[in-house]
């Protein structure tokens, strides 16, 4: 039985455009160059912030990060920024008696911002704050944590397979690859994902609906 429910932030909850939107005018260049080289550096298996460093080399990307909070150009997360199902699927799931955790690779000041849209969920942390990330086994053991049960009970939805599925299902959580934003489709059909995640959905509502199944 699934009795908590843990959710990836990043193109699970939130649009990334925006995150990338401000890095992509700090730097003075297209959004579209950008949003192409992230693509490019994470189908490679690379880090998001090396999109940053080939437009910039040798950029120190942390005290960029914190020009621009001290300029007022730093991170925003609006209510606008959220998937259309997130607050209707993230209810449902709390109705049906299961735990909601939100955790994902973000900063602290983003676990704030998150905070601050009123999620209904139980918990809501991010990396920085745990002073651990994905795909690490601490961090996935600090998800069940939150969770309050068992790995095999605690399902983690997000659309990446390197930092959510393969690590997820290696710490023992049930998994649902989400076919959301780049990395969500880009992976949705391949064989080593699908057999990897125990669930492959289009949106969150279909996460509702696993769950609701299983009970």
């Amino acid at each position: 039985m699934i009795r908590a429910v843990a959710l990836d932030v990043g193109e699970t909850l939130v649009r990334d455009d925006r995150y990338w939107g401000g890095w992509a005018d700090w730097l003075g260049v297209p959004h579209h160059t950008l949003s192409a080289l992230v693509g490019a550096v994470v189908a490679q298996g690379r880090d998001n912030a090396d999109a940053l460093r080939l437009l910039r080399p040798g950029i120190d990307v942390g005290a960029e990060y914190r020009a621009r909070e001290a300029a007022g150009r730093g991170e925003r997360l609006e209510a606008g920024d959220l998937y259309d199902d997130v607050r209707p699927a993230l209810a449902a799931l709390r109705d049906a008696g299961v735990r909601v955790v939100v955790a994902g690779n973000q900063t602290r000041k983003a676990g704030a911002l998150l905070r601050d849209l009123d999620l209904p969920a139980d918990v809501v942390a991010t990396s920085g704050e745990w002073g651990c990330a994905k795909p690490s086994p601490e961090f996935f053991a600090r998800v069940v944590e939150a969770a309050g049960t068992s790995p095999g009970e605690t399902l983690y939805v997000g659309d990446h397979p390197v930092n959510d599925v393969y690590p997820a299902a290696g710490c023992g959580l049930l998994t649902a690859h989400l076919r959301r934003g780049p990395w969500g489709h880009f992976w949705a059909d391949d064989p080593e994902v699908r057999a990897a995640a125990d669930y492959s959905v289009g949106s969150l509502c279909e996460v509702v609906e696993v769950v609701r199944a299983g009970r």
